[in-house]
């Protein structure tokens, strides 16, 4: 993961990246809520290894965790809309995310990918290597958490 954060600055610039474990519930059906476990992360003074998040059903954790898609966030309203902890955010000089849902042969998400920015909008090019930098990762991470 040290590598891939190189590599995450040197082609984005300054930032944030974290990965996140996902802890689903062990009911049936589409859960209530779902509880994020943080893996790793680059700058863990502000978010440190082993946080963890209660995300209640939302149209950020429907698309991102049940639907398996990629959201992107840009702007401080989108950011504000969608992060409980935008303050933190905005105050490190952050002001977009994309988050990249990590998932099994079965189609389950099973881990994200988020990758913060210092730009307002992400290009199609930093889009594509943010994807390729999940996808680097992807192995890494599910050896950390299936382990």
């Amino acid at each position: 993961m040290q590598l891939i954060e190189a590599q995450r600055q040197l082609l984005l610039g300054d930032g944030l990246l974290t990965v996140n474990h996902v802890l689903w519930p062990d009911a049936a059906g589409a859960p209530e809520a779902i509880e994020l476990q943080r893996i790793w992360s680059s700058r863990p003074a502000e978010y440190p290894v082993a946080g963890r998040k209660r995300k209640t059903l939302t149209p950020w954790t429907r698309q991102l965790l049940l639907d398996s898609e990629i959201f992107i966030g840009e702007g401080q309203a989108a950011l504000q809309q969608v992060f409980d902890d935008h303050r933190l955010i905005l105050s490190m000089g952050l002001q977009s995310v994309l988050n990249v849902p990590l998932v099994r042969a079965d189609g389950r998400c099973f881990a994200t990918f988020n990758v913060l920015g210092t730009v307002a909008q992400w290009s199609v090019l930093d889009k594509l290597r943010i994807e390729l930098l999940a996808a680097l990762a992807r192995p890494f991470v599910a050896r950390h958490v299936e382990g």
